[in-house]
């Protein structure tokens, strides 16, 4: 997946055979963004990455603003979770974030 910001990236990326690009830093950019680039060009499949946490607040601005996905690294896997092999807490973590999800994507 090529991390792409700009729409001539994202076109370029789509132009190569790029399926869903990876729009970092999501922070950056915003849902705002993706409805802006979901205007003109609504067939683009887009996964934000950094900015994205685990909450219902900040996945539902993603979802609802059209994104495909999203990737979440270390607001899931922290460091004191791989520091501590707290593979029960990294597990519980993804399943909330993972319902979260289903929620929202099921929410008119």
């Amino acid at each position: 997946m090529p991390g792409c910001g700009s729409l001539t990236e994202i076109g370029k990326a789509e132009e190569l055979g790029c399926e869903i690009v990876k729009l970092f830093p999501g922070s950056l950019y915003s849902p705002t963004y993706i409805k802006d680039i979901k205007g003109p060009q609504p067939w683009t499949s887009i996964m934000p990455t950094g900015g994205v946490t685990p909450t219902e607040e900040n996945l539902t601005a993603w979802f609802k603003a059209g994104v495909t996905c999203v990737g979440i690294g270390s607001q899931l896997i922290s460091p004191d979770v791989l520091a501590n092999k707290d593979f029960a807490t990294l597990t519980q973590r993804v399943k909330t974030t993972l319902e979260l999800i289903e929620k929202i994507r099921s929410t008119p």
